[in-house]
């Protein structure tokens, strides 16, 4: 029976939750399973390696530590802003203004030197690790 190898096509079922309290915080179901390309970065890469060596049908429950999932807390993404680009937020930009992106992304102005500011993006999920129930319903192979 074929194996999932990097590079295939494949469809998942999914069940997410965290391990502590067992809350699920994303899942497949009523949406249809999840589709992505193995190894080609569309997915965390805890999750991209455990679908590896999977057989159709099969189904697997693992743990994904913050490192292979949305990294950890203070891994946090940081860009330099020219403090007159960033607009709609109203109010003086000062260290500690939460700044929206447009794609929804909300980070936090950290510096400010010579009307610059260093905005600072933490995902939501970030230093949490990560339960995943997979099972896969479709491989199609490259």
């Amino acid at each position: 029976m074929e194996k999932v190898s990097k590079g295939d096509i494949v469809k998942v079922e999914y069940v997410g939750s965290y391990p502590e309290d067992g809350e699920v915080f994303d899942a497949s179901e009523g949406r249809g399973p999840l589709e992505f390309e193995v190894g080609a970065g569309q997915m965390i890469k805890g999750f991209d390696k455990a679908v590896l060596g999977m057989k159709l049908d099969e189904e697997k429950d693992v743990t994904i530590p913050p490192e292979e999932a949305y990294g950890k807390a203070e891994d946090a993404q940081k860009i330099e802003v020219p403090v007159d680009r960033i607009a709609g937020v109203g109010q003086e930009i000062k260290v500690g203004t939460p700044i929206a992106t447009t794609t929804g992304q909300v980070g936090r102005v950290t510096a400010i030197k010579n009307g610059v500011a260093t905005l600072e993006f933490v995902h939501p999920m970030a230093g949490k690790t990560l339960n995943f129930w997979i099972k896969v319903v479709e491989i199609q192979k490259k």
